[in-house]
């Protein structure tokens, strides 16, 4: 049977990763003082943006952000398109701006889950293309998987969980790789509070198997769920790294077994690792996968049965 998936994936990124703000030239000692007033006024315009957006998790429109600044509406919107230029905000699909990942990192206020969602959705969607199987976005949270974004694939016959969806870690690929790359002095404490219930007759039972499957997952860069949370499914998941190497976020594709087949593991587990490699960089990371995830992605994904 020939693979479902198409014959290559591409991840598109709307956020110049490596752009810096344009500096103006300074001024020199002996300009009059009123020559400096235009660049303050663009400043205080643009941090009255910023304070806008921060006192919203799920982004405002052009509108009401020019309500809220009362800057005129051509203005705002040359500000909003430059600082979405260099990653310090996000526009998302329904035409809301929020804080980008660049901004995130500076800014303790800032939701980084809205932030993630944002720069995860356009490669998500692209992994959702390429594989026709459903995707799956999600952190841990309270010692379980929390399902951030889930776009479901377009098979009549097909598996997916909901928005909002907790679910064990040692029972799903990405409950797995969240345990399996979570911070080394947390992880023991993140393992030893799992209650090791059976979803399925293959679900880990006890802590000693656990911790072999999670040494695997580290060694191989990717978790599977081969039948472990529902009969009949199969799902493969990878770790959205940190500067750290630390996951904060997995992504997943989960599908039937009929159509998600041992022979396809490997091929379904390159197409998760560049998409999730694809959201680290975008997101502003430069640790261990920062190599891939800032090289242009244009990965060729072979026929899982050659």
């Amino acid at each position: 049977m020939k693979s479902n998936f198409g014959n290559s994936f591409t991840v598109k990124s709307s956020i110049q990763k490596n752009g810096k703000l344009a500096r103006r030239s300074s001024q020199t000692k002996d300009a009059p003082r009123q020559s400096v007033t235009p660049s303050v006024g663009v400043i205080s315009k643009v941090l009255r943006i910023l304070e806008a957006l921060q006192s919203s998790s799920s982004g405002l429109s052009l509108k009401t952000i020019c309500e809220m600044t009362d800057i005129n509406k051509s203005t705002a919107h040359r500000f909003l398109k430059h600082l979405g230029r260099e990653g310090y905000l996000i526009r998302t699909e329904a035409g809301a701006y929020l804080i980008g990942p660049r901004l995130a990192q500076i800014s303790a206020r800032a939701s980084m889950s809205a932030t993630l969602q944002a720069v995860a959705k356009p490669v998500l969607s692209d992994l959702w293309k390429a594989t026709q199987e459903t995707v799956n976005l999600g952190v841990m949270d309270q010692g379980t998987v929390l399902y951030l974004d889930v776009i479901e694939s377009s098979h009549e016959f097909r598996l997916a969980s909901h928005i909002g969806t907790r679910r064990s870690l040692h029972a799903t690929a990405l409950g797995k790789t969240l345990a399996a790359f979570a911070p080394a002095s947390a992880r023991e404490g993140v393992v030893s509070g799992i209650v090791f219930q059976s979803a399925t007759p293959k679900t880990i039972r006890n802590l000693v198997q656990f911790r072999e499957e999670l040494e695997k997952i580290r060694r191989q860069g990717h978790a599977v769920d081969n039948e472990e949370a529902v009969l009949g499914a199969r799902c493969v998941s990878a770790p959205i790294l940190n500067d750290d190497g630390v996951a904060v976020a997995a992504v997943s594709i989960s599908g039937p077994i009929t159509r998600v087949s041992p022979s396809q593991v490997p091929a379904l587990a390159h197409a998760v690792k560049v998409a999730a490699n694809a959201i680290s960089s975008a997101m502003g990371f430069s640790g261990a996968e920062r190599e891939a995830g800032n090289a242009r992605i244009s990965e060729r994904v072979a026929s899982a049965n050659t």
